[in-house]
């Protein structure tokens, strides 16, 4: 076993058992993380889990994560981001979450460009976990079930785009935008739920588009570079599809801080091309 097997073998644990006990935190308050967002218990759980777990790895050198301030030093070795329960706010209504990680071979901050793997688990009505990674040339996805992981093939982004879920209201986005939106929403079903894992997983399914601009609300955007922008960037763009900050990869985008934000969407390289070629007209 490698180094990044040992880190996709702890995460693929570590999810089991999330996925086994979600419910039991589901709603239990916990006040509110490092970018001033309301937490609820299922996030500092589901963190405690998945730091116990990938900070005993002797691979890992880092921990970084969403619900914390700083990074925690672990020793040598890779540096883990990680959103824990991506979505949380939508275990009210009893819909999908999800849990997204970066393997950087690099302190943070740090651009994409120095991701060596990325996961993203959806906890839907089954557990699945998609694996991007530099030494393999395709996206692995697997099935969790039973306290078991069975692999369950590789994914590349159809051709065709049929899905397009962009978050932010038609008030708060940019008239540039809106009229890109507009046209999209007509051409395409729309696909929007809230929580990233689970309105990308629509994407990588059907084809198609996930955005969240910048709004008058956040105008830096809303998603993280560390623990969502850049992980989910080198997954989809390692499965044949694109990403972009509305003017360059989000591989390529600069992070200021350890929680900074971007634009970010993500999806068919022609849709790509399409908000960028909207954005900086």
């Amino acid at each position: 076993m490698n180094e990044l097997d040992s880190v996709v073998n702890a995460v693929q644990q570590t999810a089991h058992y999330v996925n086994m006990h979600l419910a039991d935190h589901a709603r239990t308050g916990a006040g509110t993380n490092p970018s001033g967002e309301d937490q609820i218990g299922a996030d500092v759980w589901a963190d405690s889990l998945f730091f116990d777990k990938l900070s005993s790895l002797d691979c890992v050198g880092a921990y970084a994560s969403e619900e914390r301030e700083d990074v925690v030093d672990c020793g040598d070795g890779y540096s883990v981001a990680i959103d824990p329960l991506d979505g949380s706010s939508n275990l009210a209504s009893n819909n999908s979450v999800g849990t997204i990680i970066g393997v950087y071979d690099a302190d943070l901050p740090a651009s994409g460009r120095e991701l060596v793997a990325s996961m993203m688990v959806l906890y839907g009505p089954y557990t699945t976990m998609a694996v991007a990674r530099d030494d393999s040339d395709t996206v692995q996805e697997f099935l969790l079930r039973d306290g078991f992981s069975e692999r369950w093939g590789t994914f590349r982004i159809p051709e065709e785009a049929m899905v397009v879920g962009l978050a932010g209201k038609d008030s708060e986005r940019s008239e540039e935008f809106n009229t890109l939106a507009k046209e999209l929403e007509h051409d395409l079903k729309l696909r929007y739920g809230g929580a990233t894992v689970a309105d990308l997983a629509q994407v990588l399914e059907y084809g198609g588009l996930f955005g969240y601009p910048k709004t008058a609300v956040y105008p830096e955007g809303k998603l993280r570079v560390h623990f969502e922008a850049a992980p989910l960037a080198y997954l989809v763009e390692a499965g044949g599809g694109g990403s972009t900050d509305g003017t360059q990869s989000l591989l390529d985008v600069e992070p200021t801080g350890l929680h900074a934000r971007t634009p970010t969407f993500l999806g068919n390289e022609e849709l790509i091309e399409r908000v960028e070629t909207a954005l900086t007209e």
